[in-house]
């Protein structure tokens, strides 16, 4: 019967194909609009740890000044934390495994190359980072411990930088030049670009990921500072030379830790507590004893990737369907009314008021197929004017998955069904008798 009322509803479609097409453009043009803000919330929202949600903690310490207010974010705390912090959390036992990092750029050069020296984003960081964040090795591997705290000048390249230096052949072994200075290469990550970066919301959360990642004992060689957010008081950058920057209570470094559960979680705030009023005898600290470990979910809240606007334009483009929603009532009422004689006569041959309801319902749902269908073109167009628009701000996430697909062909047959009730059920309450006298 279903497939019966599905030829029915195709042959009627093609009865009337002006008003069948004003009724899929207004599906198509609802949906597309929606699906290209929900597309894009839904992707810059992702959780690429979601798998690791329940391990993994961001680790905050409220080192600020205590003649200012709290710190502008959402929990009162800084988002980073300072380098001589950073070195004393890194001393702990008690994490399975734990990063501190930043941001950082080198000026890369290849020796006896004629390719031009050009300045590459890099990742300063410890070893663990790559097993933490589930960082794919296409050759090689990571550092060595050591290099976390001596200056060994060791660099893993991405796969694009490994393309461009070495056309893509295993490196492991080779050496570039940063900076006017050997690295010798120990590893090459295969194509890895989460987005958001969740390890790092703090810098250009939609951007590709660094193209070398050097070890973190390499900060006095090479006096790096950072490329990131830098935000501090007390003994600036530039008070002391850059020891005192190092000393400083500027915060610049991400730190993330490994906590396999809740006893080893309790063990580190333990120990976090500890190092904060260690601090607070030698008069660092001045502020109530707060910390925060934020799971990487937390963590996305937290800096508000998702931004208020973004929630408020979903919002909208929700509100632009149901307009789109209130016109097809308007139209499938025009056209299943103009229909109200055939529908009289079959009700007269006996079929039922639920039998002409469903026939009608189903023809709305073809509608919203075909319009679904129609709507992801749209989506498309309107997800690659949104990349044009941002220039390159969101080419990470302007894209659509099959999931978002899917989506987008559920909510055109929501609401087309939703726009089909209300004039299929006029169409099956019908006096016949009216009908049978102008026939």
């Amino acid at each position: 019967m279903i497939v019966y009322y599905l030829s029915l509803a195709l042959r009627s479609l093609r009865s009337t194909p002006i008003l069948s097409s004003l009724m899929v453009a207004a599906i198509a043009i609802g949906v597309g609009a929606s699906m290209t803000v929900l597309t894009l919330n839904y992707m810059m929202s992702r959780n690429a740890l979601k798998h690791k949600n329940d391990v993994l903690y961001a680790v905050q310490l409220d080192s600020w000044d205590p003649n200012e207010e709290a710190f502008d974010t959402a929990n009162e705390i800084p988002w980073q934390l300072t380098y001589r912090d950073a070195q004393a959390l890194l001393r702990s036992d008690i994490p399975t495994r734990q990063v501190a990092m930043h941001r950082f750029g080198f000026t890369v050069e290849l020796e006896d190359s004629q390719l031009r020296p050009f300045v590459a984003q890099a990742r300063v960081s410890t070893r663990d980072f790559f097993t933490l964040f589930d960082t794919p090795f296409l050759y090689g591997g990571t550092w060595d411990s050591a290099a976390d705290q001596s200056p060994e000048q060791l660099v893993v390249l991405s796969k694009a930088t490994n393309d461009k230096l070495f056309a893509g052949e295993n490196s492991v072994g080779r050496s570039i030049t940063l900076n006017g200075e050997p690295f010798t290469v120990v590893g090459v990550i295969d194509h890895w670009n989460p987005a958001p970066k969740v390890y790092d919301l703090n810098n250009s959360p939609f951007a590709n990921t660094e193209a070398l990642f050097v070890p973190f004992g390499l900060h006095r060689r090479f006096e790096i500072d950072t490329w990131g957010n830098d935000t501090g008081w007390a003994s600036g950058p530039r008070s002391e030379g850059y020891e005192g920057f190092l000393q400083s209570e500027s915060v610049w470094i991400q730190y993330w830790v490994e906590l396999r559960d809740g006893e080893q979680k309790q063990q580190y705030e333990t120990f976090l507590t500890a190092h904060i009023q260690g601090e607070k005898a030698q008069g660092r600290f001045q502020r109530p004893l707060k910390f925060a470990l934020s799971r990487p979910s937390e963590w996305l809240r937290l800096n508000k990737v998702l931004r208020d606007d973004s929630r408020v334009l979903g919002w909208v483009s929700l509100a632009f369907l149901l307009v789109c929603v209130i016109n097809g009532v308007a139209l499938l009422l025009a056209k299943f009314l103009r229909k109200a004689p055939e529908a009289g006569v079959r009700r007269a041959l006996g079929a039922s008021r639920s039998a002409l309801f469903i026939q009608h319902l189903i023809e709305s749902a073809a509608i919203g197929v075909i319009g679904g269908i129609a709507g992801i073109l749209v989506a498309l167009v309107g997800i690659r004017a949104s990349r044009h628009l941002a220039m390159g701000w969101i080419d990470t996430v302007a894209s659509m998955d099959w999931l978002m697909m899917l989506a987008a062909i559920g909510l055109a047959l929501f609401a087309s069904l939703l726009a089909g009730f209300y004039p299929a059920w006029r169409i099956s309450h019908t006096n016949p008798a009216i009908y049978l006298k102008t026939q």
